[in-house]
């Protein structure tokens, strides 16, 4: 079972000619109103990826938090352990330009008010993964992750937004995932070298070495890299054309963490990642962009053949 801690909020999205800059005015034809929440996005990727999934976080009393969970309910999410509390139900504005990059502001609403106690309910294992993120309070977050670890669950942190994490949260941890501006953002943050503050794969191998966490770096066209018991493992980037990347991140982190929860070993939980995210980008919006399972495994198990090695029993790590 895979059990996410995170933020849940409704998207605004609009496609507009170009991101505006600072006091700039740009004008989108339409908007749509879209769920989203790197937590709820990321529990919806587990679960198309084929995990069974409970969500944990909190919503207002709003007509916003009804079309919030609706994919959730919809794909067969836990959301027993949903909060509804005295605040607005979160909210992201998104901005979507003609090459599928966006920019994006949110607003946190009732996720602030997301606690680590509403976990005491959540039947927590040795088999349970616990998948963070840093859009709920990182005090509740790091409260989430020692409460799992003390009934021997793994815990995921996938730091975005960008920003520091305390060393004692750091090392709560099984897996950090980050993008290569969080990379750098946390390198900064953690005082590593110049040298390796500029490298986002040096900051993954140092933080493996350093903290004894493994981490992955997605870096966005050109794949992921992950360090892990001093061993780098790489994905490549699957070719898509690019419609808009909103969630690919999230998408990636939610089918990694459920290809590691069914026991795959880290090379090929990067390859579930890789394939999911990618796909993600083939699709307008968050959650309306998560692939399921069947189509993730039909790539996935398209490039292992390619990577096969002549003379061995299984494709190549």
């Amino acid at each position: 079972m895979i059990v996410v801690f995170g933020s849940i909020n409704i998207d605004l999205v609009t496609r507009a000619t170009k991101i505006p800059g600072p006091g700039e005015t740009v004008a989108g034809p339409i908007y749509e109103k879209i769920p989203g929440g790197k937590g709820a996005n990321q529990a919806l990727a587990a679960r198309r990826a084929g995990a069974d999934v409970v969500l944990v976080g909190a919503v207002g009393a709003d007509d916003f938090a009804t079309h919030a969970l609706s994919l959730l309910k919809a794909d067969g999410v836990d959301l027993h352990h949903v909060a509804t509390v005295d605040q607005a139900t979160g909210a992201a504005f998104i901005t979507v330009d003609p090459q599928g990059e966006n920019a994006i502001v949110v607003a946190a609403g009732a996720n602030d008010y997301a606690q680590a106690r509403q976990l005491a309910d959540v039947a927590i294992d040795d088999k349970t993964v616990l998948l963070l993120q840093r859009e709920v309070p990182d005090a509740e977050g790091e409260a989430a992750a020692r409460l799992a670890k003390s009934k021997g669950a793994r815990v995921i942190l996938n730091l975005a937004p960008a920003g520091a994490i305390s060393e004692s949260y750091l090392r709560l941890l099984d897996v950090l995932i980050m993008n290569e501006h969080e990379a750098v953002s946390l390198a900064a943050a953690l005082g590593l070298p110049a040298d390796v503050r500029s490298d986002p794969e040096s900051v993954a191998r140092t933080i493996d070495q350093t903290y004894g966490v493994p981490c992955v770096v997605t870096l966005g066209a050109n794949g992921a890299v992950g360090w892990t018991g001093g061993v780098c493992r790489a994905a490549d980037a699957i070719k898509v054309k690019v419609v808009d990347t909103t969630a690919a991140g999230d998408t990636f982190a939610g089918a990694f963490a459920a290809a590691l929860e069914r026991g795959a070993h880290f090379s090929l939980a990067l390859q579930y990642g890789i394939v999911a995210g990618g796909l993600a980008c083939t699709k307008q919006g968050a959650q309306t962009s998560v692939p399921y399972a069947r189509d993730i495994e039909s790539v996935v198990q398209e490039r292992l053949k390619e990577d096969f090695i002549p003379g061995t029993a299984t494709p190549s790590p």
